[in-house]
């Protein structure tokens, strides 16, 4: 036999997730001398062998790569020097050379859940179970190199029988940072308002609560979740009096498959989704009447999520029903993650609480997503998501190190290089102090564990954000260009980027719809046709402005946006066409309101196409007082019309031409249509119905007019008010079926959440090569 050596790099998620032993295992059963190492830049391997076991062996490294890898890119090239004396081993990486990332924390994996329900064995019932394929990640760094000294294990010194788990490359624990049991491992007690109660077993005192109508607050991997039972309307009732959450949907964790089947409707996609490692909550129809109906009013969808740790298998076997697993916060505010925290903040909320001496170093939200006919939506990126970086298109190898910092709302942060971009976990508002101070610390936390030092910082045009001036303050203290991106404009080059479309093949109309952005001509934007690239974009097309009675309170206060609208379509007579919506103003201050938008008194124009949502919804009369969360009105107005839109029909719209070929939408025929049918009595379901699919085929005939005159390849959909999966999918059907090249967002968020990705795609692109004036 010839002995032959090959140099292999694999590039991607390979740091941290039992890559190294996989290599040494499949190396052994091909009988290779040589060994694999960590590096800054992924795993290096060197191997000696015959070429046919250097063949298979490059092969079955790809196909059997652990379930928490990602291979990116496999390369090799011929080694010259002779083949050691030694077999195959697990080199030790030099500490300073070494660039790991940290890898999304992942729910419990097959092999661990055989071990807590198996009584002979010695994690049987413990609540911390894992191992290399599973288990805490972010949520416990403290910084890097990503190993137990920098995590909060350190305070965990491993029994004998945990450390020969450890250092044995044939184990599965093998170099798991996380690994404990209940010798050495964290514990859990149960607390009340008293201090610590002692009982048998927590969990079972646990479940007896909790199917008595108790509350309780559960300390999870990434913060504290509120629970209670969500078949009994009483409870769900005192949970959302206690946490002052009058209207927004809780989540519902459920023991297993079984369990989900019996409560909605489930497809094979959204079973493999619950069941993943990303385990996130999922957007499910109802099928059934046994749950609580306060869990999700106004909704037709449920969110569901299957345990993801030990310890909450462990307490939905014991329980037997489904419960809400809410953020343990109190509205607004983000989830609380510290043992004191919650005695303090939740005290009033829970009964009590399942407590553990773990510490989170990093909050992270549940993510959550909704399948829809192009693919997974997105709704928010967090736990078991971030921060898994995403591999960018060709063209993006030179650009420079960028860090963007995202919106205001639905924070995330973005570090871009080396044809990766990093999106952070969903953060929140950051007008909320501890969500502004959050984001901060993670920032840090990041460019530590990426050791990022940015060349460019990206930000949105809006100078009031808050993330907006803190790139600032940061660009002028490292002495880094700072780069302003129009809001829409970086919504487009998100769904780019994460096509993996190429600077030099990116000219697409981009069709963006959301609640608002700061347009370069200092209006407020929000119903966008965008035509360009990464480098630059024209306003193609757009929503004919409305104004904004009262600014932001137009967003709280649905009816103000229904006037608005009601003046702009049919002028200063309005209300004797409005008269089906004479209960809805009685009471409401609308000769202040007309008066404020006769004068343009805090009246901004907006093209926003969230606005419009809200001011149809108010007159369907749909949270027409106020609206308890971002998109409640919306969300509802979905609910109501999905039963009706295959056979409602299609209200008409106004597609006018303006100067410089600019489409401009009006809504005025909508109007008339929809108060004529208000004033016949037709069912407000149809009308919602009717209204939605009266937006799908104007928008779509104006963006593919918009995209033949500017030469556009693809289009693209992006924006939050794409979550609405009536009008998304709509118009991807049309758009696709008319043979278009549709671009959606399947791994980021179409909402703010993703914001950053466009930044910083958009300052990279700019950077390379100076804007044309």
């Amino acid at each position: 036999m010839v002995t032959v050596g090959w140099r292999v790099r694999v590039q991607g998620l390979v740091q941290g997730v039992g890559f190294r032993p996989h290599v040494w295992r499949i190396a052994q059963e091909e009988g290779l001398a040589g060994q694999v190492i960590n590096d800054g830049a992924g795993v290096a391997v060197e191997a000696w062998g015959s070429k046919a076991a250097l063949r298979r062996f490059v092969e079955r490294i790809e196909t059997e790569a652990p379930p928490l890898a990602r291979i990116d890119a496999i390369t090799r090239d011929e080694l010259t020097v002779a083949a050691p004396d030694k077999g195959f081993v697990i080199a030790q990486s030099e500490e300073g050379d070494i660039s790991t990332g940290v890898v999304p924390d992942a729910a419990t994996c097959p092999a661990c859940l055989g071990d807590i329900a198996d009584p002979a064995n010695r994690r049987f019932g413990y609540a911390f179970t894992n191992c290399t394929h599973c288990g805490p990640r972010l949520s416990i760094v403290r910084s890097i190199p990503y190993d137990r000294a920098r995590t909060s294990m350190a305070a965990f010194t491993m029994c004998a029988d945990c450390a020969r788990e450890y250092g044995d490359p044939t184990d599965r624990r093998f170099h798991a940072q996380p690994n404990a049991c209940p010798v050495c491992g964290p514990r859990m007690w149960l607390e009340d308002e008293n201090g610590e109660i002692a009982c048998d077993g927590v969990i079972d005192a646990v479940a007896q609560a909790l199917g008595e109508g108790r509350i309780a607050a559960i300390k999870g991997i990434g913060g504290f979740h509120l629970a209670c039972d969500a078949t009994n309307e009483e409870a769900v009732g005192k949970l959302r009096a206690r946490k002052r959450r009058h209207a927004k949907p809780f989540a519902v964790m459920m023991r297993d498959f079984d369990q989900v089947q019996a409560h909605c409707k489930v497809g094979e996609a959204d079973s493999e989704l619950l069941g993943s490692n990303v385990a996130p909550i999922v957007l499910l129809a109802y099928a059934g009447d046994t749950l609580a109906r306060s869990i999700s009013p106004g909704h037709d969808r449920l969110g569901v999520m299957l345990p993801y740790t030990p310890l909450h298998h462990l307490l939905l076997g014991q329980v037997g029903r489904p419960l809400v697993m809410t953020s343990g916060n109190l509205s607004d505010e983000p989830q609380v993650t510290d043992n004191d925290e919650a005695r303090r903040k939740l005290g009033a909320i829970a009964d009590l609480f399942l407590l553990h001496d773990r510490d989170i170093v990093n909050r992270l939200d549940d993510s959550v997503i909704r399948l829809d006919a192009p693919g997974p939506q997105i709704i928010r990126r967090g736990r078991g998501m971030a921060p898994e970086p995403l591999r960018l298109g060709e063209g993006f190898s030179d650009a420079p190190a960028v860090l963007a910092m995202g919106g205001e709302l639905k924070a995330s942060f973005c570090l871009f290089a080396n044809r990766q971009a990093t999106l952070s976990q969903h953060m929140g508002d950051l007008e909320e102090a501890a969500t502004h101070a959050d984001y901060r610390r993670n920032l840090d936390l990041y460019r530590d564990i990426y050791r990022f030092e940015p060349e460019v910082i990206a930000v949105d045009l809006h100078p009031d954000y808050l993330s907006t001036k803190w790139g600032g303050e940061l660009a002028l203290k490292e002495s880094v260009p700072l780069v302003a991106v129009q809001h829409h404009h970086a919504h487009l080059a998100s769904c780019l980027a994460e096509n993996g479309i190429a600077p030099d093949r990116d000219m697409t109309l981009g069709i963006v719809l959301d609640g608002l952005g700061l347009g370069e001509d200092g209006t407020i934007w929000g119903g966008e046709l965008l035509a360009g690239g990464y480098r630059d974009y024209v306003r193609a097309g757009h929503f004919l402005p409305v104004a904004l009675p009262g600014g932001v309170q137009a967003m709280r206060e649905p009816w103000r946006n229904t006037v608005a609208h009601l003046r702009t379509a049919f002028g200063e007579d309005w209300r004797a066409k409005a008269a089906p919506l004479a209960g809805m103003f009685e009471g409401k201050p609308v000769e202040f309101i007309e008066q404020m938008l006769e004068r343009g008194t805090n009246c901004p124009l907006s093209s926003s196409a969230g606005r419009l949502f809200d001011a149809v919804a108010a007159a369907l009369g749909i949270c027409a007082d106020r609206q308890h969360y971002e998109g409640q009105a919306a969300m509802e107005m979905e609910a109501l019309a999905r039963p009706h839109v295959a056979h409602a029909g299609a209200y008409p719209a106004e597609t006018v031409e303006a100067e410089k070929g600019l489409s401009v939408l009006s809504w005025a025929p909508l109007w008339q249509a929809l108060l004529a049918d208000l004033a016949s009595g037709v069912e407000r379901g149809v009308i919602a119905a009717r209204f939605h699919t009266g937006l799908v085929e104007p928008v779509a005939k104006a963006a593919e007019r918009a995209a033949e005159r500017h030469g556009c390849h693809a289009i693209a959909l992006s924006g939050g008010v794409m979550q609405n999966q009536i009008l998304s999918e709509g118009l991807h059907r049309v758009l696709a079926g008319r043979g278009h090249h549709v671009l959606v967002q399947t791994r980021v968020p179409a909402n703010d959440g993703g914001l950053a990705l466009g930044q910083a795609a958009i300052a990279a692109v700019r950077a390379v090569r100076p804007r044309p004036s």
